[in-house]
């Protein structure tokens, strides 16, 4: 059973340029007291035939969480044009992918993927787009209507308390709950299904991507606190 359970995320500023920050409102309901605070993510896949390109756009960490209903404000930064793989605009323009994690004491338990779409805001240059990109003109439209959403095994702290040697259900590499880790939106082969964001449980099953490695080199995602007392 899970003891966090997203109940909305709301994307503030969509469709947004390409490099405006990333304005999440985010609410859960937490059903039992935690011991530790709760580390969130924001990961940018800046190619998807290679993981040496995912930026880790900042990450937080919420807490003391009480028990009941919480909502909080993430603020990202845009990806860093440096770190990804091209400045041409057969590389940039297009789908790619966006995803929200969250993880209790280095375990993560949920992640939500969303697809992001990068065109330019003149129509001329959308219809015959220069070979070299100019970020400055491009706009983003992340589709938070269709989110990815995938929960894993974790072992929460009255589990640990009563296995004190740990638990294997809490290691993210095995299987997730609601099938396959493995899917199409990371290159895989994994089927996904849509969630409807307007009914009250937005957290259903669906496998999404493994764990991507965010880009050390030149990263400059800043790490923030939020108090919840």
């Amino acid at each position: 059973m899970s003891i966090v359970n997203i109940r909305n995320i709301q994307l503030l500023n969509n469709p947004a340029r390409f490099d405006d920050e990333y304005q999440f409102r985010i609410t859960f309901e937490c059903v039992e007291g935690l011991e530790e605070d709760i580390e969130w993510k924001l990961l940018y896949v800046g190619d998807a035939k290679s993981e040496e390109y995912d930026q880790e756009l900042d990450s937080c960490m919420v807490g003391p969480v009480p028990i009941g209903v919480n909502s909080f404000d993430f603020t990202c930064a845009p990806p860093q044009p440096s770190l990804l793989p091209s400045t041409s605009s057969e590389e940039i323009l297009g789908v790619t992918v966006l995803i929200l994690t969250a993880s209790y004491r280095d375990k993560e338990f949920v992640r939500v993927g969303y697809y992001v779409n990068t065109e330019y805001e003149d129509e001329a240059r959308r219809a015959e787009p220069p070979a070299v990109v100019d970020f400055t003109g491009l706009i983003r439209n992340v589709l938070v209507e269709k989110p990815r959403v995938t929960r894993f095994n974790n072992p929460w702290d009255s589990e640990l308390k009563s296995n004190p040697w740990g638990s294997n259900a809490g290691d993210a590499s095995g299987q997730a709950q609601g099938g396959n880790v493995g899917s199409e939106m990371a290159g895989g082969s994994g089927s996904m299904q849509d969630l409807d964001v307007g009914g009250k449980d937005l957290l259903l099953d669906s496998p999404l991507p493994p764990p991507v490695v965010a880009a050390v080199a030149g990263a400059t995602s800043a790490a923030a606190d939020v108090d919840m007392a």
